[in-house]
């Protein structure tokens, strides 16, 4: 017997642009060199929301010896009309060596030649948001000098 298989689709949701100040040196770690990137604010625009990243958040990264760094950002959107939304986006990010070093010294890299994928949690209040919670997302991200872009997609 075949059994009928189709895969999920992707829809749009939402391109988040996260302002962020320097990485803070938190030293080797059992996991990995640890660090971490406060968040400034931003802004973010999709179908039916938009608003504003608001500051204060910050992204928790462990870099393993190979290079693979684990993100675990957490921070708050504001919606034009006021809601906010709490945020967890985790994800991987990795590529050549000579790629990393660049981002590292605040180069923007084209988003192209490493690997950056994360899985964003929306945790809204009651109202007209409470779709985000419904959906599981995925993001592909890009890191620049002051700014990480994360373009973010609805699994359906």
């Amino acid at each position: 017997m075949t059994e009928s298989v189709s895969s999920p689709q992707l829809e749009f949701a939402l391109k988040l642009e996260v302002s962020v100040s320097p990485t803070i040196d938190l030293g080797l770690g059992s996991l990995g060199y640890r660090r971490t990137v406060p968040i400034t604010g931003g802004k973010f625009r999709g179908p039916g929301i938009s608003g504003r990243v608001l500051p204060g958040g910050a992204d928790w990264q462990i870099v393993e010896r190979d290079g693979l760094t684990h993100v675990d950002a957490h921070y708050v959107l504001e919606t034009e009309d006021a809601v906010r939304i709490e945020v967890r986006n985790q994800g991987i990010r990795h590529g050549p060596q000579a790629v990393m070093n660049r981002i590292a010294a605040g180069e923007s890299v084209p988003s192209g030649e490493y690997y950056f994928r994360t899985s964003p949690r929306f945790y809204p209040p009651d109202g007209p948001y409470e779709w985000l919670k419904r959906w599981i997302f995925v993001g592909e991200a890009e890191r620049q000098a002051e700014l990480v872009i994360v373009r973010v997609w609805k699994v359906i």
